[in-house]
């Protein structure tokens, strides 16, 4: 699945109602695990993940290699 440019999985775990998510942002991978029983909810939760890596993502400041 793809958000924003993002690619993402999210599969259904073997706990019921639990729902195991991955994507990656350049070199940043975020996995993790959400409580959903519905899966748009599970979908909604990991775009807002991917939503708040973005934002963050953007605030950070740009490293630049001092010239000679």
């Amino acid at each position: 699945m793809k958000h924003k440019g993002v690619n993402y999985s999210l599969t259904r775990s073997e706990t019921p109602e639990i729902w195991k998510w991955r994507f990656r942002i350049g070199n940043l991978v975020r996995s993790g695990g959400t409580e959903a029983r519905l899966p748009q909810l599970a979908i909604r939760r990991v775009q807002s993940k991917i939503d708040r890596e973005l934002k963050h993502a953007a605030h950070e400041p740009v490293s630049h290699e001092p010239t000679p």
